[in-house]
């Protein structure tokens, strides 16, 4: 694990109403700035604002993730808060997400305050999204909640949407979940792109589409994989499974 970052911008004095943040930009220089001009800076690339802690007998399991997305690792937290990267990286509407990416220092008419988010959203229309992730049985404990509150107004200020998140829908976590293991470039089975997606031009079932290869167990990793970057649609309001329909992604827009 790297050394722990200095903090070289903490004698700032804030006076009330106003807010700074702290962020590290890719070169890893920190920079400050205020919320009223946090919407022109590219969060999405910053690196994170501090590391996380790794030690014997911890309750959080934090690891790292790769993400298609961006084609970075990055660090989490929490099995919970890796759900979350995942969920956003399958996200077709999320252009780019970071981790850690900033604390924020502020004072309002409750006192002085200071917060470090989970994740930095960019959707591909520009607009953001913070998000914090917390176990569903801590978002009512009342520092909690206060935290939440006070970061939703300040992301209100700045023009970006904010979330406190927990458990994701079971069903929607099983599918991307399994999809998440085909999330790499293709190696193998590379050549069978093309002949699947003209095959998938019409709705098959997935265990039907896999019978016309010579090798099925391969082709049915390479339905998966154009399953996860969204070349192949289908119902993710279902439970995926073998007789799961998939299309091509153009002609089910057109349809």
């Amino acid at each position: 694990m790297n050394a722990a970052r200095p903090r070289i911008l903490r004698s700032v004095r804030i006076a009330p109403g106003l807010a700074y943040i702290h962020y590290l930009e890719p070169a890893g220089i920190e920079r400050l700035v205020s919320a009223d001009h946090a919407a022109s800076v590219l969060f999405e690339d910053a690196l994170p604002i501090r590391d996380i802690p790794s030690y014997a007998g911890q309750r959080h399991t934090p690891g790292h993730y790769w993400s298609a997305t961006t084609g970075l690792m990055m660090g989490y937290e929490s099995y919970l808060e890796s759900k979350w990267m995942k969920l956003l990286d399958f996200d077709p509407d999320v252009a780019a997400f970071s981790a850690q990416p900033f604390t924020i220092e502020a004072r309002d008419a409750e006192g002085s305050w200071e917060h470090t988010p989970d994740l930095f959203v960019r959707r591909r229309d520009g607009s953001a999204l913070l998000l914090d992730v917390k176990d569903d049985n801590r978002m009512a404990v009342p520092a909690v909640a206060l935290q939440a509150r006070r970061t939703a107004r300040l992301c209100q200020q700045i023009g970006w949407g904010y979330a406190m998140v927990g458990e994701p829908d079971p069903l929607r976590w099983a599918t991307v979940s399994w999809l998440a293991g085909y999330r790499r470039p293709l190696r193998a089975g590379k050549g069978l792109t093309d002949p699947l997606l003209q095959l998938a031009q019409t709705p098959l079932p997935i265990g039907e589409l896999v019978s016309f290869q010579a090798v099925p167990e391969l082709a049915r990793a390479v339905v998966y994989h154009l399953m996860w970057h969204h070349q192949l649609v289908f119902d993710q309001s279902l439970a995926l499974q073998d007789h799961t329909h998939v299309q091509t992604a153009d002609v089910w827009s057109d349809g």
